[in-house]
Parts: structure tokens; sequence; C-alpha cells
């Protein structure tokens, strides 16, 4: 009796993604790269299934855990920018793609379809539905990819978190924020304008601080960390991944408020 209880409740924590299945569904059936796409079981043993169940079981009933009406459930849209191609890998430009990555690896979700010029990765984060992406256009033209993707899936702005580079903070400074302009960033700018103009949507802003002397921003972000700036941000990314559970399984104004007094890496905060 009490596994059935298990299921059940484990079931309705899964609905948000088939209510996005159903939604997502074009007439006359999804086609063979949506299928994949679309969420199946998740691959966790039934014995950790039933753990995980418990466990939200008796937080519901405490009083800390996610109501239907809270929004937590609903699915997360997250989005790292950079630039496609192995010549890109390991720059500054590219940390919204080392962030996915990040998440992919922490949380179990690959990255293996392709759609709407994207790669992507679907699974969950605790109970919460999440979408990977990675736009796959340069990264001047992300916009082309997220907002089709944004639309499709029926996923509103404020469910869209953005993840990318930024000069204005100092290197291994992470900063989660409600909403925002482009700050000169050309693929923020392009998400934007492909959200109407509406900047009224959530991003996690990676510093990689300015060049020094004469160097151009531009040729700056893209070049590859040194190994001294590596071995911080490998900290740093796990302190991201730690900020985006938060977010979906607490919420966007937790996050804003709490997780962002401690943003520096560990690495940094020991110096």
């Amino acid at each position: 009796m009490k596994m059935m209880m298990m299921q059940q409740h484990l079931h309705m924590q899964r609905q948000p993604w088939t209510r996005l299945q159903r939604l997502c569904t074009p007439p006359g059936g999804a086609s063979p790269a949506l299928l994949q796409l679309l969420p199946s079981r998740p691959r966790s043993s039934p014995a950790s299934l039933a753990i995980r169940a418990s466990s939200s079981v008796s937080s519901s009933g405490s009083g800390s855990g996610a109501s239907p009406s809270s929004g937590r459930n609903l699915p997360w849209l997250i989005v790292g920018l950079g630039n496609p191609g192995s010549k890109f890998e390991g720059t500054r430009h590219n940390i919204g793609f080392e962030m996915i990555d990040a998440i992919s690896e922490a949380e179990d979700i690959p990255l293996r379809t392709i759609q709407h010029k994207a790669l992507l990765g679907k699974g969950y984060i605790g109970s919460t539905p999440v979408l990977l992406a990675k736009p796959q256009t340069y990264m001047n033209l992300s916009g082309e990819s997220i907002g089709p993707i944004s639309t499709y899936y029926k996923i509103p702005r404020e469910r869209v978190l953005a993840i990318y580079d930024d000069l204005d903070l100092e290197f291994a400074v992470l900063k989660m924020l409600p909403k925002g302009g482009h700050g000169g960033h050309n693929g923020m700018r392009s998400l934007i304008e492909h959200f109407g103009g509406k900047q009224d949507f959530p991003r996690l802003r990676f510093g990689v601080g300015r060049p020094l002397g004469s160097m151009a921003p531009s040729a700056y972000v893209l070049q590859k960390f040194s190994p001294k700036e590596r071995e911080e941000l490998n900290a740093t990314l796990q302190r991201g991944v730690e900020g985006v559970r938060l977010l979906t399984t607490e919420g966007l104004q937790k996050t804003v408020s709490t997780w962002n007094l401690h943003r520096r890496s560990r690495m940094d905060m020991i110096k």
C-alpha cells in the first residue's frame, strides 16, 4: 500500500512534462526527433525513485515541498550561450556552453537531440522538468534558436534562464538576476530581440573579467582560459550547478536573495 502511494505521488510529480508533451505534439503525431526529445521514464532505479518519492511526501507534509500552485514543477528552459565548433571550445565566450555541459553531467541529462538549431537535453532536476539548450547558431544569432524553442514548448520567458559570459564581472563571480538588458553581449541582444524586445527573463552572469592593457574585448573573449584560471573555473562551474539546482527547486526569488550572497567560487573564498 505504501509503495502504491509513493508511485502515485511520483506520477503526479512527473505530470508537468506530460502536459508539455500534449501541448507540443503536432496534429498527426510527433516526429521521430520530437519523440526522442520528449521525456520518458526516469533512468533512476525503482529503489531510488521510491526513496525520492518518500522524501517528497515527507516534505509536502511538513509544508516545505512545492505545492501545485507554486510553479516550481513547471518546466524550465536553461540556455547556455556560445559558439559552435571545436575552435571555440574552452574560450571565455563559450562559458555558457560549459555550464550546460556541467549541468548535463551533474544531473545526468544527456544532450543528444538537434531541434530548432540547438543541441537539446531533457530531464529533471529534483522533480522539476528541465530542457537544456546549446544554440548551434553563432552567438549573435542565438535568439533565432531560443525564441522558437520557447514558443514551440510554450515555456514563458520567466522560465527561461540564459547563462553567458560577462566582462563586467570579475573572473569567477556568478550573479543571477531576474531581468536586465544585454549589457553589450550580442547573444543576449539576440535573445531580447526574439523575445519581442522584452527583457524580463532570468539570467546567470558568469564573470570573465576584462582584458589587461589594450587588448580588444572581442579578441579577449575568444581566448582560452589559462591553466590557472581553469583550475578555479572548474570550482566555479560547480557553484553554478548549485545555483541552477536552487533555482529549479526553490524558485528565482530565493536564489537571487540567498545564493547571490555566496557567488564566488569556493577556491576564491579560501584565498
